[in-house]
Parts: structure tokens; C-alpha cells; sequence
């Protein structure tokens, strides 16, 4: 029994003077930074790098994508899968602004607000310590803490846009081993804590590059997502176009979408245009491209704009119980509780098998 309890006594005294040892240093976040810097490769190898395809594999609960792509340039280029294939269910990229590509229905938007934010906080081409001056971020040195197990030197840096998070560098390695922030996860939902873990770290063309990040959930150590790099390879060519939106010619509904999207900001404009096109265009069905152009809007935060025409939609297409289902999401997302009950319920007397609408009712009750 004394050996167990002296086990754990051990640890916890070797972890105190590691962290004071470290501490011992006393260097400065400039010398942090430069050896970080040294311990990828060197600011010289840094240098040489023009552009960074990753192909990866994610994975997300039971989702898991083995073919995932990304493509990144300086000073701000980014994009998740090839912005030309126009199959591809999503795309999203980073050209100056943020975009998505949908397949289906076949629209590009250029994204606002939380989504916007989660794209291009990832634009850094080596990471937010060797890029802090390009992308105008700023640092400061917040003590020696424990960051999975090891002792780590904690900087907190805060984004151009106002957005903070604590970057973890290893003592001993100077390497990146993780950060701490908090942001929705999902579109409607509330801030998460989370922190990711990096590892596995490998030398490409002489840098040294993570290959497994991990992001888990601090309260629970849920697990939310995880990304294994599969080969990373350095300086193809790109023109700044290829980080773009893909072009396509687009049919009249898709046209229209994206008409109301742009728009999302006034729901007078929103509801014109979508009874303009239903008058002019009365046998397109638009029921599910106005259902999905409502919760993008809704998304970005447009809230009385989306409600606006989801109601439309429903008093276009009243057997749908999907579009009933839409609207009490968005009502729910308003924070109009008894109106998203309503629309709920009305979408289970449509169809009560209807199991999202029974999972949003039962969230509102």
C-alpha cells in the first residue's frame, strides 16, 4: 500500500521540478520563439517553403474522410479539398475572405461570423509562432504550466480578429505540443473548450511537421476530432486563382439561392426575391434549396431574414414536414421557444416518424 501512494507522491515531485527547472531559464518569449524556430529547421528552411499540400485522413465520432486534401500559400491562401472538383460534396477555402462550396445545391457562399472565423484561423502557412507578423498576431509569455504531462512554456496570443488561445511550447523541445481556446463546434451551438494535442512530429524538406493532431473536449476528454497526415509534400505550383471558388455556369435556381443568400441581411429584399422567382418560375421546385439557403443564413446569424423566407417555404409546400422542420430550427436558433415548438409539432403531424423534428421538440420542451 505505501509503495502506491509513494508512486503518484514521485510523479507529482519530479513534475514540480521539472516546471521549476524550466522556469529557471527565464527566457524571454523573443527566445522562445527562436529557438521554436530552430527546432523546425531554421528560419533559412522556413524560407524555402512557397506552398504545403497535406493529404490526410480525418476523423469525427464515426465519420472518418481516409482522402482529405489541403493546400496552403503564403501570405493567407487556403484550401480543404480541390476547389476545382465540383462533385465533392464541401469545399472550403481561404482567398482573402472565406467561401463554401455545396454540391448540392450548387452554391458558393461567402461565409460571415463564426464560419468565416474557424477558416481563417487556420491560414498560417508553419504555424502562428513563425507566422505571427504576417498575420498580425500578437504574444505573450503566461508562465510554465503542465501540458499533457509535460512541462511547456504557455503563451497566450490573441488573433488579429480578436480571437485568443494558448499555444503550448515544449521545454525541451520547443516544439509546438498543443493549444487551449474555446469556439462553437457545431453551427448553433454554444463555445467548447478544447485543446489540441500535437505529436508524431517528421522532417519535411528539413522542417519538422506534426503528422497526428488531436482535438479532445477539456470538461469530459471526449475526443472531437482527429487528423492523421498521410504525406505532406512542398512547392507546387499555384496560381492564386486555384485558392478561388470553383466556376461553374449556374442554373437559374442556383442563381437565385445565392441571390438570397447575398441578401441574408434584409428580410424584405430576401422575401421580394423569393416570391419574384416563385411567380416567374412556378414549376422549379425550390423547397429543398430554400430550405438549405435558410439555414445558412441562419448560420451566419441572419436570423429574421431566414425566418422570413423558411415561412414562405412552408406556406409554399405545406406537406413538408422538412421545411416545418427548418423553420422551428431557426426559430429554436432565435431563441423563440414557442414558435419552434410549434413547427416541430407540425412537422411530426406531417410525418411522426420524423426523428429530428422529435429531437428538436424534445429540446425545446
Amino acid at each position: 500500500m505505501k509503495a502506491k501512494l509513494f508512486i503518484p507522491g514521485l510523479l507529482a515531485l519530479l513534475m514540480s521540478f521539472s516546471l521549476a527547472s524550466a522556469s529557471q531559464e527565464k527566457l524571454s518569449l523573443e527566445q522562445i520563439i527562436e529557438r521554436h524556430i530552430q527546432a523546425l529547421g531554421g528560419q533559412q528552411k522556413i524560407d524555402a517553403i512557397h506552398t504545403i499540400v497535406y493529404h490526410l485522413t480525418y476523423r469525427e465520432g464515426t465519420f472518418v474522410m481516409p482522402d482529405g486534401y489541403m493546400a496552403k500559400m503564403p501570405p493567407y491562401y487556403k484550401t480543404l479539398g480541390d476547389p476545382k472538383n465540383l462533385k465533392v460534396d464541401v469545399n472550403e477555402g481561404y482567398d482573402g475572405s472565406a467561401w463554401e462550396y455545396y454540391s448540392d445545391p450548387g452554391v458558393v457562399l461567402r461565409t460571415v461570423g463564426a464560419a468565416a472565423a474557424a477558416t481563417r484561423h487556420g491560414t498560417e502557412l508553419i504555424d502562428l509562432l513563425s507566422d505571427a507578423k504576417a498575420l498580425g498576431a500578437h504574444a505573450e509569455l503566461a508562465g510554465v504550466e503542465a501540458f499533457a504531462g509535460r512541462p511547456a512554456y504557455k503563451l497566450h496570443v490573441t488573433l488579429a480578429d480578436g480571437f485568443e488561445k494558448d499555444l503550448f511550447v515544449d521545454a525541451q523541445s520547443f516544439l509546438i505540443a498543443g493549444d487551449r481556446r474555446a469556439a462553437p463546434v457545431h453551427a448553433f451551438g454554444a463555445a467548447v473548450r478544447s485543446e489540441n494535442h500535437f505529436g508524431d512530429y517528421r522532417p519535411v524538406n528539413g522542417v519538422l511537421f506534426p503528422f497526428n493532431v488531436q482535438e479532445v473536449e477539456i470538461a469530459t476528454g471526449r475526443e472531437l476530432n482527429s487528423v492523421t497526415m498521410q504525406s505532406i509534400t512542398m512547392n507546387e505550383e499555384f496560381d492564386v486563382t486555384y485558392f478561388s471558388p470553383p466556376q461553374f455556369e449556374r442554373t437559374q435556381l442556383q442563381h437565385m439561392l445565392e441571390q438570397l443568400y447575398m441578401e441574408r441581411t434584409d428580410p424584405v429584399s430576401v422575401t421580394w426575391t423569393y416570391r419574384t422567382f416563385r411567380a416567374a418560375n412556378p414549376a422549379i421546385d425550390t423547397h429543398a434549396g430554400v430550405e438549405f439557403i435558410g439555414y445558412q443564413m441562419a448560420k451566419m446569424g441572419d436570423l429574421n431574414g431566414a425566418i422570413e423566407l423558411l415561412k414562405a417555404n412552408t406556406a409554399d409546400y405545406p406537406k413538408s414536414a422538412s421545411a416545418q422542420y427548418g423553420l422551428g430550427r431557426a426559430y429554436k436558433a432565435a431563441g423563440d421557444v414557442q414558435n419552434a415548438r410549434a413547427s416541430f409539432q407540425k412537422a411530426l403531424e406531417i410525418d411522426p416518424s420524423f426523428k429530428k423534428a422529435s429531437d428538436g421538440l424534445n429540446a425545446v420542451r
